[in-house]
């Protein structure tokens, strides 16, 4: 099965492009690191609030996936046209238990999905590769999308493209799409509101009192 097929058969109006939340009915948008800015008073990274935002990915993650899923990962990789290949995008070859799963990418090319000028002179490149939970390193994963922003911290996807990437977790066992933006928040949506009612109440606080309304009625709440 190819990603592609999955969406248009499950979530037809989705694209795997931020933002995944607002393209479809039944979601959260959970809010990261609430209360924790980003820097100390001495302009020093607060290492406090990536540490509060991975647990929380870590804790969404869990409540959604479980380790025999069957999942897509899929990585969006924004790039110029001119360039002729990616040589630095390390969201794969570190974060896969076997690196024989490597044979089995998909790579598919789309037009530019965000508006800035000259915009016909770029283009997304989409990876994905169809695996099972156990088989990535979750850890290197959530945390390198939490520090897209800020360079000095460790672990990164690695970008010599116009874009920092984007990285989705597709569970096609439960019909679940996991996306981590950065430090700031996450989404997450289903194609069936029974999947996220126990959550959105039992991690109510996450979610900004704006979000609220949209998200109860997409659940049915």
């Amino acid at each position: 099965m190819k990603i592609a097929d999955y969406l248009s058969e499950k979530f037809p109006t989705v694209a795997l492009v931020p933002s995944v939340y607002y393209q479809w009915d039944i979601g959260i948008h959970f809010s990261l690191g609430e209360g924790i800015y980003q820097f100390k008073e001495n302009d020093e990274l607060n290492l406090e609030r990536f540490s509060t935002s991975y647990k929380q990915t870590l804790t969404i993650f869990n409540e959604l996936f479980d380790k025999n899923d069957d999942l897509f990962l899929v990585t969006n990789n924004y790039k110029s046209k001119k360039q002729r290949q990616t040589t630095k995008l390390k969201v794969y070859q570190p974060n896969l238990r076997d690196k024989k799963n490597l044979k089995k990418l998909q790579l598919k090319t789309f037009p530019y999905p965000f508006e800035e000028e000259e915009k016909e002179d770029y283009e997304m490149q989409q990876f994905s590769l169809q695996c099972k939970v156990s088989d990535i390193k979750l850890e290197g994963l959530l945390k390198a999308s939490l520090n897209e922003d800020f360079p000095p911290m460790k672990p990164r996807f690695g970008c010599d493209s116009v874009h920092y990437p984007d990285v989705f977790f597709v569970n096609t066992t439960k019909d679940i799409i996991f996306f981590v933006y950065d430090d700031r928040g996450c989404e997450v949506i289903a194609r069936t509101a029974e999947k996220l009612r126990p959550l959105y109440e039992k991690y109510y606080g996450w979610v900004d009192e704006v979000d609220r309304e949209r998200i109860e009625k997409g659940l049915g709440m």
